[in-house]
């Protein structure tokens, strides 16, 4: 800044400190005072953190997924010279609930967060609709990597039959790109800040878990994790995800989690 910039904008200053309003002054705000004409004395300037940042959140399957077997039961690359199934129905709560409305009112609510703090949020799909199919996994996988995303979370809820199974994990690639494993930690710590419990039916039993077999985890070359934010099995889990209190609250620390991570 020059001498004679910094000289106009004393005043400026001297003049919001008297008015006792709360202002933050950034390059932008600099700017506009030695130009257009400065905003009102008191003006509070909303700080938007995630500004500039890319985020796709990938809600996991689709509702109409089961009334087009043929289409999703077509093989497709599964990023590691192998095929696999296009997708699959997605598992349910024993009264029916299905994972694919559950995960993309979660990825919705997640995503309002994330804008209203300045990042763009791109979803893997655009609707939950009985009449949609897909996507398939690999363009999942894919999603992302062009134009380039700081990172991707892909969004679901687990199934297992297991007695007493319950729980979140967060699952990464073997190979994934650099920064999936601290991207699956801070989600791990903000899911347990939330006050959810880490899976008990997962090895290891620290809520991380590392699959191949995963086509949305290999094709991505982004910082990418799949989050299983409970068994839909279990009557208490499923009570949570079903729940608009517990949407909301799976939502926040998601969201929680992507802030942390991109603001290292």
């Amino acid at each position: 800044m020059s001498r004679r910039t910094a000289i106009l904008l004393l005043p400026l200053v001297l003049a919001l400190g008297a008015c006792g309003g709360t202002v933050e002054l950034d390059h932008r705000d600099v700017a506009s005072t030695t130009g257009a004409s400065p905003a009102p004395a008191g003006t509070v300037v909303e700080r938007k953190p995630l500004a500039g940042r890319v985020v796709v959140l990938d809600p996991g399957h689709q509702l109409g997924n089961r009334n087009f077997p043929g289409r999703i039961n077509r093989l497709v690359p599964d990023g590691r010279g192998g095929r696999k199934t296009c997708n699959t129905t997605g598992t349910a709560t024993a009264g029916g609930y299905p994972e694919a409305t559950v995960v993309w009112q979660v990825a919705r609510l997640a995503r309002q967060r994330l804008e209203r703090r300045g990042a763009t949020v791109r979803l893997t799909r655009a609707t939950n609709s009985d009449r949609r199919w897909g996507p398939c996994v690999d363009v999942r996988g894919r999603a992302g990597n062009r134009p380039r995303a700081d990172l991707k979370l892909s969004i679901h809820a687990d199934g297992s039959l297991a007695r007493g199974a319950r729980g979140f994990h967060v699952i990464v690639a073997p190979d994934a790109a650099s920064g999936s494993g601290r991207l699956a930690r801070v989600v791990r710590s903000d899911l347990r800040r939330g006050g959810f419990r880490v899976a008990n039916y997962i090895a290891g039993g620290d809520g991380l878990d590392v699959r191949t077999d995963l086509a949305t985890l290999n094709f991505a070359r982004v910082p990418t994790a799949m989050v299983e934010l409970g068994n839909m099995r279990d009557r208490v889990d499923a009570g949570r995800l079903t729940s608009p209190r517990g949407r909301t609250a799976y939502a926040a620390a998601l969201a929680r989690a992507v802030g942390r991570y991109l603001e290292r």
